[in-house]
């Protein structure tokens, strides 16, 4: 095969592929976006193993973090495999496992009480109730549309996502919520969330809709996104059953790895640690 650029019609057979492969959305989104980068940047100039490996220089040389460029080559790699053309593959920056995390962006137990007292505050029922949905539940914003009314009268939403399926138990409370909601809005079966149209809520509407909140609220846009509730679900039922494989597997991780990252202390607990053993003299 030649060294041609990449064309429209190879990222939209991309994406076919993905979607066929039942690819959350969001990640759908990542991919496609990191290889129109990738083919923006790369111009007319040919498709090489070298322009592949430049194209990582060049982030790496304009400050990228190292864990935001592998998931860039991660998502190009895929790209390359599916061309047929696996010899394109480039191998990712060698980052050494975290040993805490930068607490900066985690959104505390009180702020998320904040932006639920903003909802409310508002008159924003649903997305008050969004909030609480997500973060009692540790879903994933693509798997919203698994709350549905018969989830609720069960207390379980079976998500089928990824090519795997698994169940994830709703607290009483909140199943009394979900049904008082939707009994309001007239929804005697399927979603709970929709727009004024019917339609699900869109990952997008409800990032937009969370951001809304924060001036209201007091909380730092930066900490306001759907995945930031995960997290909050994730390392909160960790301090309840200090069980990392429950935890993934309430999560749908494949790999306990991934659920490690959720629970990587701060760096000022690291620092108590250190602080703690009293080796300093």
């Amino acid at each position: 095969m030649n060294d041609a650029t990449i064309t429209k019609t190879q990222m939209q057979a991309f994406r076919d592929q993905l979607c066929w492969e039942e690819k959350s959305p969001g990640t759908m989104e990542k991919y496609c976006r990191d290889v129109a980068a990738f083919a923006a940047w790369l111009g007319e100039r040919p498709l090489t193993k070298d322009a592949a490996g430049a194209w990582k220089a060049a982030l790496l040389a304009g400050g990228q973090a190292p864990a935001t460029i592998n998931a860039k080559l991660a998502a190009l790699n895929r790209f390359f495999s599916f061309l047929g053309r696996p010899e394109l593959r480039v191998r990712p920056l060698r980052i050494q496992r975290r040993l805490f995390r930068d607490d900066s962006r985690d959104l505390t137990r009180e702020e998320y009480d904040r932006l639920l007292g903003a909802a409310r505050a508002l008159g924003r029922e649903r997305l008050a109730l969004l909030l609480e949905a997500i973060c009692a539940t540790g879903i994933r914003v693509s798997e919203v549309r698994y709350l549905t009314v018969e989830a609720a009268l069960a207390g379980r939403a079976v998500v089928r996502l990824k090519g795997k399926i698994r169940t994830i138990l709703l607290p009483g409370k909140l199943c009394r919520k979900l049904l008082k909601y939707a009994r309001k809005q007239k929804t005697a079966s399927g979603e709970i969330f929709l727009t004024r149209s019917g339609r699900g809520l869109s990952r997008r509407q409800i990032w937009a809709e969370m951001k809304s909140l924060c001036a209201r609220a007091g909380v730092e846009p930066t900490k306001v996104f759907p995945h930031n509730l995960r997290h909050l679900f994730a390392r909160t039922f960790y301090r309840v059953c200090r069980d990392v494989a429950k935890l993934a597997d309430v999560l749908g991780h494949s790999s306990i790895e991934t659920t490690r990252i959720y629970l990587i202390s701060t760096g000022a607990e690291h620092a108590g640690t250190l602080e703690r053993m009293g080796l300093v003299c």
